[in-house]
């Protein structure tokens, strides 16, 4: 064992990069591929396919001739710099993992989710991975998780596709891998001391029992200066100043959060209307609502949120206050 650390040292102190490999399938493996690629960590990426019942086969047999094999990309990381735990977060942005055997319009048993791993001790890792997922949905999750079988490298027309052609089918977001990754489980909910002690009575009313601010009369329905709004409670990153934009509601609106996990939704049918409610990841605070008629060239949402629910932290502070890795997103 001293004897391995000791080696794992040298090789740190020579610059030396560690590698590790796991096997994603998440649909049409085109998009998945670049999607990767554009992650700070993947050191490469490779299309194929994985698990199936015969060797080296044509993306012909394996989407007409029932081979069993999944459309999986080979992704080769560098776990200090991107842990596996973290990886797999960026691989649940881009899939429906309660979705069986289709992922965006791409149907078929070779289009299924699945997780293959070549090291036993990455098993329980993928398993938490997995149950910390299952709780964002009330359906199970389907994703195939199971020991690398066999991986054969798809046609050379198919790596880097959408390298090679920029405007190729891609059913998912690229831009969702630009996204920070932010850990919600830092930021847990308040004790009714503390937030008596840290929250204003407006404050608490609006986090803590859903109230409302007045709207033209809250301190940042106007504001435009560059920095990050987070959880007023917990501290939880949850905007950046660049996505907001004036609206003529009254309060803050934004076009989406600064990472999709910091925001969960809720139906909201109070007061005669049918409304989805936003709350923080981490805290469960009552933030505002989001609605469809925000602006559609920042991708048609309005998330219109309470000044009372959230801190603004100028751009110039976020080093100050402990978000400084989170500047380049703003």
């Amino acid at each position: 064992m001293l004897q391995n650390r000791f080696i794992i040292n040298q090789f740190h102190r020579k610059g030396v990069t560690m590698q590790k490999t796991i096997y994603l399938a998440g649909g049409c493996f085109w998009g998945v591929e670049a999607y990767f690629q554009r992650i700070p960590g993947v050191l490469s990426t490779s299309c194929g396919y994985a698990n199936g019942n015969s060797r080296n086969p044509s993306y012909k047999e394996v989407c007409h001739n029932n081979t069993g094999h999944a459309e999986t990309v080979k992704i080769d990381y560098d776990p200090e710099r991107l842990p596996l735990k973290n990886l797999l977060r960026y691989y649940f942005r881009i899939i429906d993992p309660t979705s069986l055997n289709k992922q965006g319009n791409d149907v078929g048993t070779q289009y299924r989710t699945g997780i293959y791993y070549v090291e036993e001790a990455n098993k329980e890792i993928i398993q938490e991975a997995l149950k910390k997922e299952q709780e964002q949905y009330s359906s199970p999750l389907v994703v195939e998780v199971l020991p690398l079988e066999a991986f054969d490298s798809a046609e050379e027309y198919h790596q880097d596709y959408l390298n090679k052609n920029p405007g190729g089918y891609c059913h998912i977001s690229l831009a969702l891998a630009d996204e920070p990754l932010i850990d919600s489980e830092q930021y847990q909910p308040l004790s009714e001391k503390e937030l008596q002690e840290k929250l204003t009575k407006e404050e608490y009313n609006v986090l803590v029992h859903s109230a409302t601010d007045r709207p033209f009369e809250n301190v940042y329905g106007d504001t435009n200066a560059k920095g990050l709004y987070v959880d007023r409670a917990t501290g939880e990153p949850l905007f950046s100043s660049k996505d907001k934009f004036h609206s003529s509601c009254g309060w803050p609106s934004f076009a989406k959060p600064i990472a999709g996990e910091v925001i969960r939704y809720l139906e909201d049918n109070s007061l005669g209307m049918r409304r989805i409610e936003v709350r923080s990841q981490g805290g469960d605070y009552h933030l505002g609502h989001v609605f469809h008629d925000g602006p559609k060239e920042l991708g048609g949402l309005r998330y219109c949120i309470n000044s009372s629910s959230v801190r603004f932290i100028p751009y110039e502070e976020m080093e100050k206050e402990g978000y400084g890795e989170l500047k380049k997103y703003i």
